[in-house]
């Protein structure tokens, strides 16, 4: 069992940043993949970014989201620049026990989630 905890979200101007972070605790997190999902307003959970050993981004992120790990401090953090207002929604920390993935966008590989944080871009 897995738990997992974002925090970081808030309310920022579109060019602004903002830096998500997801504390796990729990089984060995090391052995995780873990990745980041985000839900706007009336729309479908999208895939926002993934990371093992190296890291996977969906292509309206590259370049803008910047996604790590630390391993000791059980931790994945989601940097966000140039944030625009269709950036706007919850965001949310999922892990998936294996570290490979066939199709690592594919939230079915995703066993645990946060709770979500809310992340506001206004224009």
């Amino acid at each position: 069992q897995v738990q997992l905890v974002e925090s970081g979200g808030g309310l920022v101007q579109a060019g602004g940043s903002l830096r998500l972070s997801c504390a796990a605790s729990g089984r060995t997190f090391s052995s995780y993949a873990m990745g980041w999902f985000r839900q706007a307003p009336g729309k479908e959970r999208e895939f926002v970014a993934r990371i093992t050993a190296s890291t996977y981004y969906a292509d309206s992120m590259k370049g803008r989201f910047t996604i790590s790990r630390d391993n000791a401090k059980q931790t994945v953090d989601l940097r966000m620049n140039s944030l625009k207002p269709e950036d706007t929604g919850v965001y949310y920390c999922a892990a998936d026990p294996s570290l490979y993935a066939s199709n690592p966008k594919d939230l079915k590989n995703y066993d645990y989630w946060g709770q979500g944080t809310q992340v506001t871009v206004s224009s």
